[in-house]
């Protein structure tokens, strides 16, 4: 059995593109639903909470996927793309106030 990671190259950007994409807009829809979408939940920093929980959840979910270790620009890279999607759809379900 080799140590090399079981997803490498191209597919291995876009497992972590697709799951860094997916993971921000469900913490946009759970932050939400938890939150909620009146006036006081534009303000409220437990949102920001749900999306640094979604980016946490993500690490585990790579181990088992097989794709590799971490450096410092891929951790940003998570980061970065949860946080983009997370405002994006959490901007959209804050103005067009959705309930749930």
């Amino acid at each position: 059995m080799s140590d090399e990671p079981a997803i490498t190259g191209h597919a291995r950007s876009v497992v972590v593109t697709t799951i860094c994409c997916l993971a921000g807009i469900a913490a946009g829809v759970v932050s939400a639903a938890y939150v909620g979408t009146g006036d006081a939940a534009a303000t409220s920093t437990t949102a920001v909470l749900v999306m640094g929980a979604f980016v946490l959840i993500q690490y585990p979910l790579y181990k088992v996927i097989g794709v590799g270790d971490f450096g410092v620009k891929d951790n940003l890279y998570v980061a970065f793309m949860t946080f983009t999607l997370w405002f994006i759809s959490y901007t959209v379900l804050l103005t067009s106030a959705v309930t749930f």
